[in-house]
């Protein structure tokens, strides 16, 4: 098969929950163990540092692979979901899976995995594993897909575990309570093995709990880092934090308020790291802050995709995630906001909506997967809300509306949906 029938066969022939949702999930270890034996355990052969949580983790990875980059280490990075092109989701060295090499994982296991149906997720994982084996990573950031406890990631042995925030998003899946899910997120927690909080939250006792059961150090990153200031200059974000040695200031090139708590994450990370004999000096772990989008090609977060007017794109799609980007978007002053917003069946987006502001233009559409929330369906539970605006027929055509009816002076914002902001790039 050619690299493009690769794709489409990945698409069709496994569950997928970004395209179906829950329905494609597939819940234990079982299929993601027979998929590693059958490649030779290649999880094994490499250190990792595992990341989880309901918001941030992937611009955390990310951050996390720049570091590690810029200091020399052959990095290995696997995320999702992809935005553009699926080898997005494997990268070494910021550089995605060839083509080549994804034709022929397929075409080498298909025989044998066909028999064994597993999802999307699980075979990409495999796939993913196997690359920075045969590429000989000297670490890989390995993000979990949904949850943890039970995410097909969960069979390395990492180093460092990493968990970000903590906040409602797939329930029906991971609990009906932040309990539950902080639960379930605690999975990634290995036996001796450090983890990092980076919010001190009020489900945190799970983790302390959990921490104390596999006898592992427990790091609180918003402890060690503590946010005191933001300023902006040059396309940069500096923060400042203050810390037992005094004040720091970091720059990324992460322009998102969010980015706060996950760039104390990746500072408190990079300590442990070092603790553990990671040579990661200052120098180059500022560098990989600031480069992030260089050396790793993260897209996405908080992106200006046009000056004139204003127009920033985001991935956030649930509560806490929208609420972060809803306050920065606030703060910009600017005459008139238009949204242009999309959201998948299984978002329960009665909530999302009462957050957004009613003196502003909407523009409502469906991201083109089975799995998007008709544009009329959302328009209609947009009014019941207050917020006024129209149904277009695909992303396009409800962000170019957007471009034509804004001022100079106004703000057009795209998201709801990782899909989305996918097809608006």
């Amino acid at each position: 098969m050619t690299y493009p029938e690769v794709v489409e066969y990945l698409y069709t022939r496994l569950p997928m929950f970004t395209r179906t949702g829950p329905a494609a999930y597939k819940e234990g270890l079982g299929n993601i163990v027979a998929i590693s034996e059958r490649l030779d355990d290649p999880h094994t052969r490499y250190p990792t540092i595992h990341v989880a949580g309901t918001n941030g983790k992937g611009s955390t990875s990310h951050m996390l692979a720049a570091v590690l980059q810029r200091c020399g280490y052959k990095t290995g990075l696997y995320t999702s979901p992809h935005l553009k092109d699926f080898r997005e989701r494997i990268r070494v060295n910021g550089q995605m899976m060839p083509e080549q090499r994804v034709v022929d994982f397929v075409d080498s296991n298909k025989t044998w995995f066909e028999p064994l149906e597993p999802s999307f997720f699980e075979l990409t994982t495999g796939m993913a594993f196997k690359h920075f084996a045969d590429e000989r990573v000297d670490v890989a950031v390995i993000e979990t897909g949904l949850g943890g406890r039970l995410d097909s990631t969960n069979i390395v042995q990492p180093v460092l575990s990493v968990i970000t925030n903590i906040s409602w998003d797939h329930k029906d899946l991971l609990g009906d309570s932040l309990q539950k899910i902080a639960t379930e997120k605690a999975g990634i927690i290995k036996r001796n093995t450090p983890v990092i909080l980076s919010e001190n939250q009020s489900v945190k006792n799970v983790f302390v709990e959990k921490a104390k059961e596999e006898n592992a150090p427990l790091l609180f990153a918003d402890e060690a880092y503590r946010f005191e200031e933001r300023h902006y200059l040059a396309g940069l974000q500096l923060l400042t934090y203050r810390t037992e040695g005094g004040d720091v200031t970091y720059q990324t090139d992460l322009p998102g308020y969010y980015q706060t708590h996950n760039v104390a994450a990746v500072l408190t990370a990079c300590d442990a790291l070092r603790s553990l004999g990671y040579d990661i000096d200052d120098v180059r772990q500022r560098y990989g802050l600031s480069h992030v989008k260089h050396l790793t090609g993260l897209r996405g977060r908080w992106e200006i995709l046009n000056d004139n007017p204003l127009t920033i794109a985001d991935v956030g799609h649930n509560e806490a995630g929208l609420r972060c980007v809803l306050n920065q978007l606030q703060s910009y002053g600017k005459q008139r906001l238009h949204f242009v917003l999309g959201f998948v069946k299984d978002k329960d987006i009665g909530v999302i909506l009462r957050m957004f502001p009613r003196n502003a233009s909407y523009y409502f559409c469906k991201p083109d997967l089975p799995r998007g929330l008709d544009a009329e369906e959302l328009s209609e539970r947009a009014r019941e809300n207050g917020l006024v605006g129209r149904p277009y027929a695909s992303v396009t055509k409800a962000y170019r509306r957007a471009y034509l009816a804004a001022s100079e002076d106004d703000l057009i914002f795209i998201g709801g949906s990782t899909f989305v902001v996918a097809e608006v790039l």
